[in-house]
């Protein structure tokens, strides 16, 4: 053992079974360490014979059969009074194993045939992550962690911040927890698609984090939980599950094994949703993305490995739009471009499904003092009609829509090609809601476009009456 020159040496350690004897050049002397053995030792005698000692020190280890009776040892154990309960040792993750496999080396005894002990994982800390949640960012703020998370469980339950070594660990780690929060999810979601209707079907579900919608606000992040179900998009505080279980869920003990429980969504539990929108009437935009000349640096920004300039603070490239009538927005951010993808992918299809669901849509609108109805048909196209005599005043195909322009308030001019005369015709109508028929507009181009696409329809599982022939 060689000597350090410090002027003083404690030992702590929740146990010690052994009786440590040290040899020096001059003189040799035990250490027995007192009860309880569970606070600080100090050796301040033996420190000074170790630093008047010579160069060698020689330290002979020797195992105490009576000390396990001291310590109420697991029944088994060496010199164990079986009628002792458990100590701390049993569990603190040292277990008996009367087999012998798998084990760790025992301790010394004389009998090759007592129980040997064995390492085990002991829990620090156990969250069900089913809706649970994953957070890069400092609370309530656009600025992300180094190297770090934290996990949010549905029943309360927190990890505290995960620190790791490197950004490739920390990224790893992620996405592995983010991969089985999104199969859970897809897990519960047919779980509870099964016991409803085609016209309630879930598309997609999740957390995000809501950000302030321009410079100006004052208002912090906030996280929300977004879902597609049938007609609607809703965003809620927390998850939509039944309270009772909810509050049976927060009940589980962080500790306990038994933290791994399936929520129920029912029908009265989407009632609970802070805002609601009709799916058609809604615009999904994926924020622009920055992007590296080098395409290794793109792979990297892409898992998240590193972060651009621009990134650095807001994140920007991981963050879509939800815009809504009377010109609103929503602006979410999620912690990896794979959850940014799988939300754009999700809203097309939901948008698409909606549409093949109602098929058309009509709006009341008036053009040169006149009241008309504007319809939007995913067969046919656009039409308008009078609202008066029924009568209808023009339709086009889409194909046939040119372009559009308007006030940004309530009027719109469309351009249509005259399929005849190969002429444009402009239509100018004024709605109450522009921006909700704008976005209903472009929802059925959209889904025509997409049943157009044999790539994008067999990538999907659609009912049989959603198939365009």
């Amino acid at each position: 053992l060689n000597k350090r020159g410090d002027s003083s040496m404690a030992c702590h350690s929740s146990h010690y079974t052994h009786l440590l004897r040290v040899k020096t050049q001059n003189e040799e002397f035990s250490v027995r360490p007192p009860l309880p053995v569970s606070e600080p030792i100090c050796l301040c005698s033996q420190v000074h014979l170790l630093r008047t000692a010579g160069d060698e020190v020689t330290i002979t280890v020797r195992y105490l059969r009576e000390v396990p009776s001291f310590l109420k040892l697991p029944l088994g154990s060496p010199g164990l009074d079986h009628s002792r309960v458990s100590s701390p040792l049993f569990d603190s993750g040292l277990h008996l194993n009367g087999n012998g496999s798998n084990t760790a080396p025992s301790l010394p005894s004389p009998s090759a045939n007592e129980p040997k002990y064995e390492k085990r994982w002991l829990d620090a800390v156990c969250l069900p992550l089913l809706m649970a949640r994953v957070s890069r960012y400092k609370a309530g703020t656009d600025k992300l962690r180094s190297n770090c998370f934290e996990v949010f469980a549905l029943n309360g339950t927190v990890t505290n911040i995960l620190q790791f070594c490197t950004a490739a660990e920390s990224i790893d780690w992620l996405q592995a927890i983010s991969t089985n929060i999104n199969d859970l999810t897809q897990e519960n979601i047919k779980m509870l698609n099964s016991s409803c209707s085609s016209e309630d079907q879930i598309i997609h579900m999740g957390w995000t984090c809501e950000t302030p919608d321009g410079s100006t606000t004052c208002r912090s992040s906030v996280f929300r939980f977004l879902a597609l179900r049938g007609p609607y998009f809703y965003i809620f505080k927390t998850p939509p599950v039944r309270s009772l279980l909810r509050q049976k869920a927060c009940s589980i003990p962080a500790h306990s094994s038994n933290c791994f429980y399936c929520p129920q969504i029912g029908a009265p539990d989407w009632g609970q949703a802070e805002t609601t929108y009709n799916l058609y009437e809604v615009l999904f935009k994926v924020h622009k993305l920055w992007m590296a000349e080098d395409c290794w640096l793109q792979a990297r920004l892409y898992l998240g490995l590193e972060h651009s300039p621009e990134q650095q603070d807001s994140s920007e490239s991981l963050c879509f739009s939800i815009l809504v009538g009377h010109g609103q927005s929503h602006t979410f951010r999620v912690e990896l471009a794979t959850d940014l993808a799988i939300w754009e992918k999700s809203f097309q299809r939901a948008v698409f499904l909606e549409v093949q669901r109602v098929r058309s849509k009509s709006y009341m609108c008036s053009s040169q003092g006149t009241v008309l109805s504007f319809t939007i048909d995913f067969g046919s196209g656009f039409s308008c009609s009078d609202v008066a005599s029924t009568t209808v005043l023009w339709r086009y195909k889409f194909s046939q829509l040119k372009g559009s322009s308007d006030d940004g308030k309530t009027r719109v001019k469309l351009l249509f090609k005259n399929a005849e005369s190969n002429q444009i015709e402009m239509k100018e109508l004024e709605f109450a809601n522009l921006t909700a028929v704008l976005h209903c507009i472009h929802s059925f181009i959209a889904a025509k476009v997409a049943s157009m696409d044999p790539h994008f329809m067999c990538s999907q599982s659609f009912p049989g009456q959603y198939v365009n022939s």
